[in-house]
């Protein structure tokens, strides 16, 4: 496989429907953080912000999965993840299931927060 630098170029390797689920979510946590960079976290790439990852998004056999890097991020939108697999540092989704966008803000606000030291 080869080396994946950016959130678009592993974009462009996906196929087009699950290309789309994942942009959103991208795209969505844009909102939150307008001057969130494409980068790398733990190897993946990543939203990063101020230096430092903000949230990946990435394609497994079964799901897709949602890190943002932090399991504070995720206790904190635990109410918003009923019905929906998470563990410490991820959060799973069907494609065909999404999480809804305020999910998506409020777990990337979260983060945002933390790497502001709020």
């Amino acid at each position: 496989m080869a080396t994946l630098h950016t959130i678009d170029d592993y974009l462009a390797g996906l196929e087009a429907p699950d290309a789309a689920v994942i942009g959103h979510v991208y795209d969505v946590a844009r909102e939150v953080v307008p001057n969130a960079a494409q980068g790398k976290g733990y190897g993946m790439p990543a939203l990063t912000y101020r230096g430092k990852p903000l949230l990946s998004v990435m394609r497994a056999k079964s799901h897709i999965g949602v890190y943002p890097f932090s399991p504070a991020a995720i206790v904190a939108v635990a109410p918003l993840l009923s019905g929906v697999d998470h563990a410490k540092g991820t959060i799973r989704f069907d494609p065909a299931d999404p999480l809804p966008d305020d999910t998506v803000r409020a777990l990337v606000l979260a983060r945002r927060e933390q790497i502001d030291g709020v």
